[in-house]
């Protein structure tokens, strides 16, 4: 579902140079394939392919989290910075699993218990898919983006991306479930802010497999 044009966009965009900077403000529209409005879809947006000149300090954030609760992971969209980490801790009284076979960034972290936390680096950037071995219906997306020029959207819809580099830049949109990322190019101007309305629509679910590529057996409800 768009996973395709989003790592390539990812791997070619630069990094920005420090300097001059505006602030990206606007609103992202969701709705699902019927066109009614997707209550509580988790939605990034973030720029990539503008200043490169020179490579941006660092970022100092926190590793991010997803969490294994109540059968989901929470939550199921999270952007971070190529280099950084995710944390996933188990909340449930019974075993998960975490695993993703995209390409950017393979993995397993195995099957582990209620107060267990496991983590794990992303050096490459790209789109990576995680699911758990013994739940089907759980399932998350992890952006590795190239800056750490990104911002999560707030319930209603508004976000706003500070510090972004005076230049020409590719805004994106990305949410779960999206057969692509909605995007639009701007102009950063310094001190300025750069207004810009997306619009994004959801599809089901996809059927995945589980990490044998094999289709998930029938548990009888006895993984609760």
């Amino acid at each position: 579902m768009g996973n395709r044009v989003l790592i390539t966009l990812l791997v070619l965009a630069g990094v920005a140079h420090a300097g001059p900077t505006g602030r990206v403000v606007g609103k992202v529209a969701v709705t699902e394939a019927n066109g009614t409005p997707a209550v509580g879809a988790e939605v990034v947006v973030y720029v990539v392919g503008g200043p490169s000149e020179a490579a941006e300090p660092p970022a100092t954030a926190p590793a991010a989290q997803i969490a294994q609760k109540d059968r989901k992971f929470v939550p199921e969209l999270v952007a971070i910075t190529v280099g950084e980490s995710v944390i996933f801790p188990n909340t449930d009284p019974f075993l998960h699993n975490v695993f993703s076979q995209s390409a950017a960034r393979p993995f397993d972290l195995g099957s582990f218990k209620k107060g267990d936390s496991k983590k794990k680096d992303f050096p490459t950037p790209g789109i990576v898919d995680v699911y758990c071995n013994i739940h089907p219906e759980m399932a998350a997306t992890i952006l590795v983006l190239p800056n750490r020029h990104h911002v999560e959207v707030a319930a209603d819809g508004t976000f706003a991306l500070d510090d972004v580099p005076a230049g020409k830049w590719q805004v994106f949109a990305y949410t779960r479930r999206s057969e692509k990322p909605a995007s639009s190019w701007i102009v950063v101007e310094a001190g300025k802010d750069t207004q810009v309305s997306l619009s994004l629509s959801r599809v089901s679910e996809p059927e995945h497999l589980n990490k044998y590529g094999e289709k998930y057996h029938d548990t009888g409800g006895n993984y609760r």
